[in-house]
């Protein structure tokens, strides 16, 4: 059972900032059914009471949104449980909105899901298994559990243009796995200074949980540009320290 299960000692002096079940699933489009499994299952805090009646707070509302935006990135049951588990049940709903804004994707090239006669269809080619599994290490056309594919869009033409080049499956593999080890040493540094040094300025302000999605969205393309212009100046350098051995 995480944190999150905490019983809620204390009721907002605020009535109006309190839900009913009913107001609680319309406002974020939940079934009271789902509610009530999450509350089981520990992810958000058991209602409110007065008398017999139960009551919903913004925390309750931040926690289920954020277990929204995890669904929709693909993590399992037990992946929620445990990523909501290290969240503090005493976090506020700004704390679980700057989580939510972490989350959201980086990109606006947004996967599009298709099958693969559709993924075919948009190639303008048959596709081998081959083909497949070096767009897949490319991060452009991922399989997903139901055996259809979602396909960075935008990126498909230059990825039919390295297969056109011949380019080898086990090169895509092997960046991959470059790209997923920095990366998530990348996301976790990152987060951990939006954490320490940009929140806690705005938690002090007042500031509402829109204003933080709103902060971060409009850092994620500098930081974007950040990394390839590191990336770039690295990749200089590498060269011409490369360069500098040969030459030796």
């Amino acid at each position: 059972m995480t944190n999150a299960n905490t019983e809620v000692g204390t009721v907002p002096d605020a009535p109006r900032e309190l839900l009913t079940l009913d107001e609680l699933t319309k406002r974020v489009g939940m079934s009271v059914r789902n509610v009530r499994f999450y509350t089981t299952k520990g992810l958000v805090p058991p209602p409110i009471r007065r008398g017999r009646q139960g009551y919903y707070s913004p925390d309750h509302v931040a926690r289920l949104e954020l277990v929204q935006e995890l669904q929709r990135h693909g993590f399992t049951l037990a992946a929620i449980d445990k990523y909501v588990g290290r969240i503090p049940h005493d976090a506020s709903p700004e704390d679980i909105a700057m989580h939510r804004a972490m989350l959201a994707p980086w990109s606006r090239d947004l996967p599009v899901e298709m099958s693969r006669a559709d993924l075919e269809r948009r190639a303008g080619r048959d596709l081998t298994d081959e083909d497949l599994a070096t767009l897949a290490a490319l991060g452009i056309a991922m399989r997903t559990k139901r055996g259809r594919f979602e396909v960075a869009t935008q990126q498909l033409s230059v990825g039919l243009g390295l297969l056109d080049l011949g380019f080898p499956t086990e090169a895509a593999l092997a960046a991959a796995d470059v790209y997923a080890a920095h990366g998530r040493q990348i996301a976790e540094e990152l987060y951990e200074v939006f954490r320490t040094q940009v929140w806690p300025r705005y938690k002090e302000a007042g500031a509402a949980p829109e204003k933080v999605r709103e902060v971060v969205e409009k850092l994620k393309p500098l930081s974007v540009a950040s990394l390839v212009a590191a990336y770039e100046s690295a990749m200089d350098e590498t060269k011409r320290e490369g360069i500098a051995k040969r030459a030796r």
